[in-house]
């Protein structure tokens, strides 16, 4: 799978132009997160051993679904549009997991989607949801203004807590 591919699936999808633009902008911020974790480990005499290819490709698809609805379900949707185009599973996890900071199995039914867990367990998947939780359209928001957004939309001090912990997790393993 390459850029162009990925790009050709968003387009036979239906994404708009904003959508596509904002998962560029997403795959290549998550991109620069995998890079710099990558630099920093073998900065510490570690091998840095993320996948930038699977973090950028996952970041360019990661709102695929966004062609068939707007809501929460988009990842859902999403999945099942990689599925069909007979993605690998690491791909169709990263759009499956990417919505907030993962969704627990407990809080998935109440929130419309099927139950199961979508909590990112791999990092290329932490590292592409946290991206596109701060790329607001196609610029890179601050944490503060992300979490003042989350409390105007008045989410569950539980589920910002989750983005706080995701963002503290990646920053932790960047220089």
């Amino acid at each position: 799978m390459n850029e162009k591919d990925a790009i050709d699936i968003l387009l036979r999808s239906g994404c708009s132009p904003d959508v596509i633009e904002h998962c560029r902008a997403v795959a290549e911020y998550a991109r620069m997160i995998a890079l710099n974790i990558n630099a920093c480990a073998q900065k510490k005499g570690m091998n840095g051993n993320i996948d930038t290819d699977l973090v950028f490709i996952g970041g360019l698809l990661h709102d695929v679904g966004r062609s068939r609805t707007h809501s929460i379900l988009h990842a859902v949707e999403g999945a099942k549009i990689a599925a069909e185009n007979g993605l690998e599973d690491r791909f169709v996890n990263i759009i499956e997991r990417h919505i907030g900071a993962g969704i627990p199995v407990e809080e998935a039914k109440a929130l419309g989607l099927p139950e199961k867990d979508y909590m990112p367990v791999r990092i290329e998947e932490k590292i592409v949801a946290h991206a596109d939780n701060l790329i607001f359209g196609t610029r890179v928001a601050a944490l503060e203004e992300l979490v003042d957004k989350l409390h105007k939309r008045k989410l569950d001090e539980k589920t910002i807590q989750r983005v706080v912990r995701l963002n503290d997790e990646i920053c932790s393993m960047m220089c």
